[in-house]
């Protein structure tokens, strides 16, 4: 008879996790939502060809294709000067930010340029870049340079 307690015992011990582990399936939180992909393209170079053929062309694609969830432009260095005097550029640039692409410039490179105020005719945000690039760096961005 003792033995029979101890297998009654541990069958409704056993039958009582189960039933707690079956109910319990229906209640387990969702999933986490996907992370988002991020692209940081940071364009320094002032030459035309990269920036036409290579750095806005790709920028571009990335946001209208969704390769990314969110595109960012950093017009950094030479780039800004190149941008100032280039209205096919900143005919390019008016349609990436029309798509979607969120696009920033380093007030320091603009200001050293003399460009900071056609830089924001554009719509261009402006302003230091120097934490917001490192964030960039320290975060889940693929980060792309030109």
């Amino acid at each position: 008879m003792r033995n029979n307690s101890w297998v009654r015992l541990f069958a409704v011990i056993v039958l009582t996790a189960c039933s707690a582990a079956f109910l319990a399936r229906g209640t387990e939180p969702a999933s986490a939502p996907a992370p988002q992909s991020r692209l940081a393209v940071v364009w320094s170079s002032g030459d035309p060809d990269v920036a036409h053929r290579v750095c806005l062309m790709y920028a571009h694609a990335a946001a209208t294709n969704r390769w990314f969830d969110e595109v960012r432009l950093i017009v950094w260095g030479p780039s800004a000067r190149l941008l100032a005097g280039d209205k096919d550029l900143q005919a390019k640039i008016q349609a990436m930010m029309k798509d979607g692409v969120n696009v920033q410039a380093c007030v320091v490179c603009a200001e050293s340029y003399g460009v900071t105020e056609t830089l924001r005719g554009l719509g261009i945000e402006v302003k230091p870049m120097g934490r917001p690039l490192t964030d960039i760096l320290q975060s889940d961005y693929k980060v792309l340079v030109f």
